[in-house]
């Protein structure tokens, strides 16, 4: 009776909590509810959880949690499943609990079928004891904002030693593609499913400039590739010893992809081969795939005065590489404009000594108009001018609002906005008059 007390008033406070904020325009309310609910109810994480009936999907990696999570959700509510999200990707412990209290009754009672709840690569080893997924899907481990998260190896460990602990019975479902996510793999007792393509017509041209992983996670060796298909996404294998890229549960030829990019085919198989492990026919996966839409600032498309707006997250070198190479191949002419905006807030990471792994000569190749804001304006633009732009191409605005302007009087058809996390958030603020504050 208590427990039922302390749970119906931390979701009441809550939801005031929220009302307020968003009265008030202070944002989306999507963190502090959680974090005071709380206080006063510590385990109220895994009361939510223990109210989804089917079972949580727990999704992580460095790249693509968002979009996938929120493939994931358009699948299984298309099947007719009741589903719960954190859709506002807020994916520490506080948001994660927001997100839930934010779909109960008020007597904190839930009721779904799934739970897909995106989580944060440090706190999926604090939370899956409490969590108990019945799914695990990792989709990639880059290198990202080091300064919070240390190395990819670490990170990895740190799952395998969290991962070890859960019921046999979970399903983990990993990118193959990925090196260290293979050898994790090798080293769960759980089922373990691998995703990855097998198209080499997508290798890249060459090797990519910045790479995290090309070295055998078993002996040290470098690996021999046969190709890459983003940074150190590829096919493998040790010459020294057994290692080498896993078999895959499903074939990336028979599947359309969502969006634009080789990072949004990976999503896609991803999100396809956990809903053809729940029992989802490909007809219904496949319809979920036509339909799909963005999640905001991720390929998000905006119209402003009569002229496409593409927002591209970009936030590590990893994602900012792939965003280039698919304006880069979206376009082809001087008529190409970019806007690039970098900030080094908490959610961006402060350390912006990544920029320095990007290719931007991707983007200069394509002879358009580069322009570049942010806090860290002139970082980036000195990191442009490395890559030897054509001084006509190349504008400098740390002045946000009148970056914007002078990317949209300078586009005829097509702007592509290129931010970090809290860049996308003001970006979108300027553009559409709504403000998102995670």
């Amino acid at each position: 009776m208590f427990s039922s007390f302390r749970l119906s008033l931390a979701v009441i406070i809550a939801r005031v909590i929220t009302f307020g904020v968003r009265r008030l325009g202070l944002g989306a309310a999507s963190v502090l509810p959680g974090a005071i609910a709380l206080r006063l109810y510590p385990q109220l994480l895994s009361v939510l959880c223990d109210q989804i009936s089917q079972g949580i999907i727990l999704v992580c990696g460095t790249n693509g949690k968002t979009t996938t999570s929120l493939l994931i959700k358009n699948i299984l509510k298309l099947q007719g499943y009741k589903v719960v999200h954190n859709q506002t990707g807020a994916n520490l412990v506080n948001g994660l609990v927001t997100a839930l209290m934010n779909q109960t009754n008020w007597r904190g009672q839930l009721t779904a079928e799934y739970g897909i709840l995106e989580v944060d690569e440090n706190v999926l080893p604090l939370v899956v004891d409490i969590i108990k997924p019945e799914f695990i899907l990792a989709l990639n481990l880059f290198r990202d904002q080091l300064d919070r998260y240390g190395e990819v190896d670490n990170i990895s460990q740190r799952w395998q030693q969290a991962i070890l602990r859960l019921n046999p019975n979970t399903i983990i479902i990993l990118n193959g593609d990925d090196p260290t996510l293979a050898y994790l793999g090798k080293n769960l007792t759980q089922q373990v499913l691998f995703f990855g393509l097998n198209q080499p017509e997508l290798y890249l041209d060459n090797p990519p400039f910045a790479t995290d992983s090309t070295y055998c996670p078993s002996c040290g060796k470098a690996l021999d590739y046969q190709g890459f298909y983003l940074s150190h996404l590829g096919d493998f294998n040790c010459a020294n010893c057994s290692f080498t890229k896993p078999n895959l549960a499903i074939n990336s030829q028979e599947w359309a992809q969502i969006l634009m990019g080789v990072y949004n085919k990976y999503n896609t198989i991803a999100a396809a081969l956990l809903a053809l492990q729940i029992g989802i026919k490909p007809i219904t996966i496949n319809q979920a795939i036509t339909e799909f839409k963005a999640a905001f600032g991720r390929a998000e498309e905006l119209t402003i005065d009569n002229k496409k707006v593409k927002i591209l997250l970009a936030k590590n070198p990893v994602g900012m590489n792939e965003t280039l190479r698919a304006v880069q191949q979206a376009n082809q002419g001087e008529n190409t404009v970019t806007l690039i905006v970098l900030n080094d807030r908490t959610p961006d990471g402060t350390d912006v000594s990544w920029i320095w792994d990007v290719d931007t000569e991707q983007l200069t190749k394509l002879q358009g108009k580069i322009i570049v804001s942010g806090d860290r304006t002139y970082d980036l633009a000195l990191r442009m001018e490395y890559s030897n732009p054509s001084p006509k191409h190349l504008i400098v605005e740390d002045n946000l609002k009148k970056a914007l302007k002078i990317a949209l009087d300078a586009t005829e058809t097509t702007l592509y906005i290129l931010p970090t996390y809290s860049a996308m958030l003001e970006v979108r603020q300027l553009l559409t008059g709504t403000k998102i504050i995670n």
